[in-house]
Parts: structure tokens; sequence; C-alpha cells
């Protein structure tokens, strides 16, 4: 009987497997999106990087800081019919004339295509005092993309304040994954992460101060061309390519920045 549980069990797992990647997969086709989005998945590797985080569709699942919507347009009709997606975005009412219009432009974003977008719901979170984004211990997994460099310029203390809201919201056993550019172990990170690129280290130094465990990392979005020396840091590369068409051929050839893919679990 024991043996029977166990394979109708494992096969009953390997099915809703199955129908979490059919999800995956059909969510990145969908004609919503933005062309210049589907053209960077062979970079940013949406669908090994999600099920590397372990999301299923009956998630309830916040994006910190979804910036565009990249990931957002693969998250919402993913998580639409089963789970939840909630998006932390910036204030609306935000003093920083940039974070108001990227408020402005996401929720835009989503009024736009109520087909897709219209069962995600918003709060708010910006380094560093707004940080009540979300409920207490009701959430399966955070996510959060290229955001970390941008908020060390707030401080450690900030981030880990940040980090401890995250840690209350999840359930026990819930999931925080970090993606970020990755600056070499040799190559000193200064205070505010000026280049674009932290230290692998330092993420996992900050996410475990607050009490998550590192449960697995993975080498998904690593690009070992990626010297992460650049005049203008990170954003010398694709797809902001900041000197312009100087020596655009020669960071074109790098690719998109070499990445570090963190799965911390709060026990």
């Amino acid at each position: 009987m024991n043996k029977l549980f166990l394979a109708v069990l494992l096969a009953c797992t390997l099915i809703a497997n199955a129908f979490a990647d059919d999800g995956l997969q059909m969510a990145m086709a969908g004609a919503h999106r933005a062309p210049e989005n589907l053209a960077r998945d062979s970079a940013r590797h949406p669908a090994e990087t999600l099920k590397f985080f372990g999301i299923k569709p009956n998630m309830t699942v916040i994006e910190i800081t979804p910036g565009g919507g990249w990931y957002t347009e693969i998250l919402a009709p993913y998580l639409r019919a089963n789970g939840q997606l909630i998006a932390a975005s910036y204030d609306p009412e935000s003093s920083v004339k940039y974070f108001k219009k990227n408020r402005a432009d996401f929720e835009k974003k989503l009024a736009d295509n109520p087909a897709v977008y219209d069962k995600v719901k918003l709060s708010v979170f910006e380094m560093p005092n707004k940080l009540d984004f979300m409920p207490t211990t009701q959430v399966d997994m955070v996510l959060t993309f290229r955001n970390l460099h941008n908020w060390s310029r707030n401080g450690d203390a900030a981030i880990i304040a940040a980090f401890q809201k995250v840690f209350n919201s999840l359930k026990p056993g819930g999931v925080f994954g970090i993606v970020d550019h990755r600056l070499p172990a040799a190559v000193k990170q200064d205070e505010k992460a000026s280049s674009g690129y932290v230290h692998e280290a330092y993420a996992i130094k900050l996410a475990e101060a607050v009490g998550f465990k590192l449960a697995a990392k993975s080498e998904i979005n690593a690009n070992p061309k990626d010297t992460a020396d650049y005049p203008e840091g990170v954003w010398t590369l694709p797809p902001t390519y900041a000197l312009k068409d100087k020596d655009r051929e020669k960071y074109q050839a790098i690719g998109e920045s070499d990445r570090f893919t963190l799965k911390f679990v709060k026990p």
C-alpha cells in the first residue's frame, strides 16, 4: 500500500509539474508581451529561473519593484486563474519624479490589458521608508529581479529592514528569490554599488541577517564573458548600451550581465 501510495503521489507531482511548466510557457508566449521583452528571454531565462525558485500557479507571489513589468508579463497570466500576484511598486505620490512616473506607467500597463492584469493587486515599496507592502505570514513567495544594487544606496540597515518585512510576510517554508548583477568577489564593492554590481556574498549576508536560510544558488543567469569593469558600469552592456554606439559590437558580444540567482527559505 505504501509503495502504491508513493507511486500515485509521484505521478500526481509529475503531472502538476507538467501543468506548471506548460503554464509558464503559455505565459511567456502570450501576445500581450512587449516584443522587446520577448526578445530578451534567451538572456534572462525566465522559465528556468522561476522553476528554480519553485513557483506554482496556485501561489500568492509578491514581486518587489517590478519596474516596467518585464517579469510581471509572465507572472500575472501564470498566476491569474489559481494564484495571486501582488506587485509592490513605487509610491504613486512619491516625491521622486522618476518613481512617481514609473508607478503611473506601470499602472497604465496593467489597466490597458485587463484580460491579463485584472487580478494583479498593487502595493507600495519604496526605499527606505515605505515598506508596508504585504500582509504578514500570508505569502508563498517573494521575488525581486535586479534591484538590490539600487537599494544599496540607502545603506545596509535599510535593506535589512526591507528584508525583515519580506521575512515577516512569508509563510513558514516560503521562498525569497533574488537575482542581481554579480560583482567578482575579488573586486571591492563600494557602499552604493555605483557600478550596478553587488557581491553574491553581500546578498546572502543581508538575507541571513533577518533569519533566511540559503536553500540553493543557481548559475542559470551566469555569464562568464562579463568582467564587470566597464566605463558606465553594468549599464554599458545590453540592453542599455550607455555608451550608445561606442564599442557597441564588443558589448553586444559580451551580452547581458553575469547574475547570481539565490533561493532563500523562511524556516
